[in-house]
């Protein structure tokens, strides 16, 4: 430090204070956010800690400063998560007549309430679908007004709930569906269902969840700008309700988790978790499960229209038993507030 000018002295304390926030936000994700609410937020923006660390390290390692060793023994530290959030390369074995593939979509109730100015996004979807053509498809926010005909599928389980607008889960199967079932999350308008699907001689049990959601505008300024307290009063609100939302979606995680330990056949869980890779629902839910991104994904593989930050909050969570072969995410296909993701699995 006393090698150091008054500038690199302020920039190394800001350093140690940085590398401080992300050793916390790497221990939140083993601690229920009911215990730590507030503090749960930061998993959240650690994608954006580990950016930083990254330009911290660069800074110093460019002047030969031995500072450089902190923020590097953070982003040695948080490897793990850094494969989370950044793939460096796709995995794509060649295909096999007994792969088979699934599609989960946050299809946002085919546009009911026009969020998007065009009237051809039920039609859009169901092209995009059947040029995919997935052989089990999962979809979250799912209604039943657009009237889509999804008759490539001869097998189905819809479940919806509400008094005017009714929205649920839906999973589509080319595969016969021979048991199925949902789970109710209490206090809330979320929900998970499930289908044991047989295919040739094996059966295996899909999950479609959708977690509660954060509320927040799709916009990384709000997160960021709040907490850093530029906006007091604002900046409280965003905390608390994200803060509820977590300890909601503990919650509902524990439910699926209670509810797969009992299942006796390979897993799915596909859906939208409203929540990042690095934390403690994620990690509930994820379990001993394989994320196909983390298996086959490249880039930073973004799930959800969220503006500056490629948000991964949608997943596919598959049986250790599976072989994740390729995976993809569509952030080029704009017809819902959520993207399209596809992993093409086998049975090893």
């Amino acid at each position: 430090m006393r090698n150091l000018s008054w500038f690199n002295k302020a920039m190394f304390f800001f350093n140690i204070v940085l590398a401080v926030l992300t050793f916390v936000a790497y221990v939140l994700p083993f601690l229920a956010p009911k215990l730590f609410p507030i503090l749960s937020v930061l998993t959240l923006i650690l994608p954006l800690f580990l950016i930083m660390n990254g330009l911290f390290f660069v800074y110093w390692g460019i002047q030969f400063k031995k500072q450089l060793f902190l923020s590097g023994l953070v982003l040695l530290m948080g490897i793990t998560f850094i494969n989370k959030f950044y793939k460096f390369s796709a995995t794509n074995i060649p295909r096999v007549e007994s792969d088979f593939v699934v599609m989960s979509y946050n299809v946002r109730l085919f546009n009911l309430f026009k969020w998007l100015n065009d009237d051809q996004v039920p039609n859009e979807i169901l092209t995009f679908i059947n040029e995919q053509n997935p052989d089990i498809l999962c979809i979250q926010e799912y209604s039943s007004s657009a009237k889509i005909d999804l008759k490539i599928y001869p097998y189905e389980y819809v479940f919806m709930q509400g008094d005017k607008i009714k929205t649920g889960q839906a999973i589509f199967s080319k595969y016969p569906i021979i048991n199925n079932g949902n789970i109710i999350f209490p206090n809330s308008n979320n929900n998970a269902i499930f289908a044991d699907i047989k295919k040739g001689k094996d059966i295996i049990r899909v999950y479609n969840m959708h977690l509660q959601s954060i509320k927040i505008s799709p916009d990384v300024n709000e997160i960021s700008e709040n907490i850093d307290g530029i906006n007091q009063e604002k900046s409280q609100m965003v905390i608390k309700r994200i803060s509820k939302a977590f300890k909601k979606q503990q919650q509902q995680a524990e439910i699926i988790m209670n509810h797969k330990n009992k299942c006796e056949y390979p897993i799915i869980i596909c859906g939208d978790m409203n929540n990042s890779a690095f934390s403690y629902v994620y990690r509930s839910i994820k379990g001993s499960l394989k994320d196909s991104f983390e298996e086959a994904g490249d880039g930073f593989g973004p799930t959800y229209s969220f503006k500056y930050y490629p948000a991964r909050i949608d997943y596919i969570f598959v049986d250790p038993s599976m072989k994740v072969k390729s995976y993809e995410s569509f952030p080029e296909f704009i017809n819902s507030d959520h993207f399209p993701i596809i992993a093409r699995l086998s049975m090893e």
